[in-house]
C-alpha cells in the first residue's frame, strides 16, 4: 500500500528502535520522512537505509528538550514540500527510581524530552496543518503512563502527561481535521529496553514469560499500528490512546 504517497512525515527519536521502524514503515508506503534525532549519525543510518531501499527520507539532528529546535526541526521538514503532514512524537528517555533516588536532572530532563517537545513541535506543526486541511499526530504514551509500574515515577508520570496532552489535543483541533492519537506500548525489544534489562539482570526469556501472548513486541508491531493511526484508514480516530501490550499487565 501506498497510504502516504506524497506526504511528508517527521518522526523524532527516529534513530531508536521504534522510532526507526516508524520511519522505515511510513517510507514504504510513499511518504518523505523527515527522521530526526539527538544522535545524527544514528538518523543519518536510518535515512540511508531508507533511501538505498528506493524510498524518501532525510535526516535532521535536532536536540529537541529545547524550543528552538524544534521549531527549526517543523521549519526544515516544511521547507522540502511547503507541508507537514504527519508528525510522529516518539522521542522519550527514561530515567529510573523513585522519589528519593531521582536527582532533580532527571525529573526535568524527563519532562523536556518527553512533554515539552510535543508541545514545541505541535506548536510548530499544527498551523501547517490547519492551512493545508488537516493532518495526523500520533503520540508513544506507555502502558505504564495508564498503569504506572514501580520505581519509574519520572518517566511513568510523562508517559501520563503525554496521554492527557493527547486527548486534550485532539479536541481541540479535530473541528480543524487534525486527528491526534497515542501507541501505549508494553514491553517492546528497544535498545531502551535492553538498557533495562542490563539494570534489572533480567533476560528477554524472563520477559517473554511474562505476557501472555508469549513474547514481548517488536517495534516494527507498533510501527504498523503508528502507520493505521496516521493513515486515512483510522479517520474516525481522534483522542484515542491504543494499548499494544500483548494483554501484558503491569510488570
Amino acid at each position: 500500500m501506498k497510504r502516504f504517497e506524497d506526504k511528508v512525515a517527521v518522526v523524532t527519536g527516529g534513530g531508536g528502535g521504534i522510532g526507526s521502524a516508524t520511519a522505515r514503515r511510513l517510507a514504504g508506503e510513499g511518504a518523505l520522512v523527515v527522521v530526526s534525532d539527538v544522535n545524527g549519525e544514528a538518523a543519518g543510518a536510518v535515512a540511508d537505509e531508507i533511501v538505498a531501499a528506493g524510498n524518501s527520507a532525510i535526516a535532521i539532528a535536532a536536540d529537541i528538550s529545547q524550543k528552538e529546535p524544534c521549531f527549526g526541526l517543523i521549519a526544515e521538514a516544511f521547507d522540502r514540500k511547503k507541508r507537514v503532514d504527519i508528525l510522529v512524537n516518539n522521542a522519550g528517555i527514561n530515567r529510573r527510581g523513585n522519589l528519593l533516588s531521582l536527582t532533580d536532572d532527571d525529573w526535568h530532563a524527563s519532562f523536556a524530552v518527553n512533554v515539552d517537545s510535543m508541545f514545541h513541535l505541535c506548536r510548530a506543526a499544527i498551523p501547517h496543518m490547519i492551512e493545508a486541511g488537516g493532518g495526523a499526530i500520533v503520540n508513544t504514551a506507555s502502558q505504564w503512563g495508564l498503569y504506572p509500574a514501580p520505581n519509574h515515577i519520572a518517566y511513568n508520570t510523562t508517559k501520563a502527561a503525554v496521554a492527557a496532552f493527547t486527548q486534550n489535543l485532539a479536541r481541540d483541533y479535530a473541528p480543524d481535521k487534525i486527528r491526534v492519537n497515542a501507541v501505549c506500548p508494553g514491553e517492546i525489544h528497544t535498545p531502551m529496553l535492553e538498557a533495562g534489562m542490563r539494570r534489572s539482570g533480567r533476560t528477554i526469556a524472563d520477559l517473554d514469560r511474562l505476557v501472555p501472548f508469549g513474547r514481548i513486541g517488536k517495534p516494527e508491531e507498533v510501527a504498523a499500528l503508528v502507520a493505521f493511526l496516521a493513515s486515512d484508514e483510522a479517520a474516525f480516530m481522534c483522542g484515542s490512546l491504543v494499548e499494544i501490550t500483548g494483554a501484558q499487565a503491569v510488570a
